[in-house]
C-alpha cells in the first residue's frame, strides 16, 4: 500500500501479507484455512504452487490480503527462476510476512535464506508453526521457537494446524494488529483475484498431482483454452502438457482410465467453482523441455 492510502482517514483497515516458506510446509493449506475456502490448490508433493495466489479475507472492518508464494527452491530451469521471482515480488509488495515452517523441524538453509530476505525488507514477520496436529511431543515446540527467535525478531509466533483449523483465531488476531487505516481493495465477498481460466487449470493440475506419482506431476502444466457458457452447460476445453511420450501414456492410462479419473475429479471442483454443470474436455500433448521454453511458459502464465 502507498503512503497516501495508509494515511487515509477511514473507519476500515487493511493489510497485505505474503505467505512464504520452503516447499511442502503447508502454505496453500494455510491460505485456504484462513480465507475459509479453496483459493489455492493443495498437494502432498513439494512445489505445488507455481504462481502467486491472492486470497482475501474481509472480517468486519478489516480486510486482509494474503499472497501465497511458491516454496523457495534451488533453480534449475526457467520455470524455477520464474517461481523464485514470484517469491521476491510477493514479499516486496507486502506490509508483513507469514513465515511458515513445519512443527518439529529446525532451521534449514532455505529458511535461513528467507529470514535474510525478510530482514532486508524491514517489515514485521509472524512465524507460523504449521502441522502441530502431527506432533506427538508438543514440548519440542519450545526448542524450535527458541532456535528461530535467536535468528530473527519475529512480531509473533503462532502454532497452527491448517488441517484442523487449530490456531486460526490466534493467528488472525495477531495479523489484525498489523492492519492500518485504509480503504478496502476488494469487494467484501471476494476471496481471490485469480482469473477463471487460471483457477480451472490449477484444479486440473491438482488432480494430476494427486493421482500420479514420481516425477511426472512436476513435468506437467495445464492450459485452459476456452470457457463457454451455453444455456445451463459450461464447456471447458483444456490441455495437459507433459515432457515425454511415456508420460503421456501414463497420464492417459490404459483405455483412458487415468485421464477419466483426473477429469471426473476435476469436474466436481470446477462445477463448485462455476456454479453449474460442466462439460470438461482434456487433451494431453507432449512438449519436450517446456520448462525452458520462454514463449510456452508465457502462454501458460509463467512469464519469466
Amino acid at each position: 500500500m502507498n503512503e497516501d492510502t495508509k494515511s487515509h482517514d477511514t473507519s476500515t483497515r487493511a493489510v497485505f501479507l505474503s505467505i512464504v516458506g520452503k516447499p511442502n510446509v503447508g502454505k496453500s493449506s494455510l491460505l485456504n484455512m484462513l480465507v475459509g475456502c479453496k483459493a489455492s490448490i493443495v498437494s502432498s508433493k513439494p512445489n505445488t504452487t507455481r504462481n502467486r495466489i491472492c486470497g482475501v479475507l474481509t472480517d468486519g472492518g478489516t480486510q486482509i490480503v494474503f499472497t501465497d508464494a511458491p516454496g523457495l527452491l534451488n533453480t534449475k530451469t526457467m520455470l524455477d527462476t520464474y517461481m523464485v521471482k514470484e517469491i521476491s515480488d510477493a514479499m516486496s509488495g507486502s506490509d508483513a510476512c507469514l513465515h511458515v515452517i513445519e512443527a518439529g523441524c529446525g532451521i534449514s538453509s532455505l529458511d535461513a535464506e528467507l529470514i535474510s530476505r525478510i530482514d532486508t525488507l524491514k517489515v514485521p514477520s509472524i512465524l507460523v508453526i504449521n502441522k502441530v496436529d502431527l506432533l506427538k511431543n508438543k514440548s519440542v515446540l519450545l526448542g524450535q521457537m527458541k532456535e528461530f527467535i535467536d535468528r530473527f525478531d519475529y512480531w509473533a509466533i503462532v502454532p497452527v494446524s491448517a488441517k484442523t483449523g487449530c490456531g486460526r483465531g490466534e493467528l488472525l488476531s495477531e495479523i489484525k494488529k498489523l492492519a492500518v487505516p485504509s480503504i478496502f481493495y476488494f469487494p467484501e465477498n471476494q476471496v481471490t483475484d485469480q482469473q477463471e481460466g487460471k483457477m480451472i487449470s490449477e484444479l486440473i493440475r491438482e488432480k494430476v498431482l494427486r493421482f500420479l506419482n514420481a516425477e511426472i506431476p512436476h513435468g506437467v502444466a495445464v492450459y485452459v483454452s476456452s470457457v463457454n457458457r451455453r444455456g445451463g452447460i459450461i464447456d471447458v476445453d483444456s490441455c495437459i502438457y507433459c515432457e515425454k511420450m511415456s508420460h503421456k501414456g501414463i497420464i492417459i492410462g490404459k483405455r483412458g482410465t487415468m485421464l477419466k479419473k483426473i477429469g471426473s475429479s476435476a469436474r466436481e471442483d470446477i462445477e463448485k467453482l462455476l456454479g453449474g454443470k460442466v462439460n470438461l474436455k482434456i487433451w494431453v500433448k507432449v512438449k519436450e523441455g517446456w520448462k525452458n521454453k520462454q514463449d510456452l511458459l508465457k502462454t501458460l502464465g509463467y512469464s519469466v
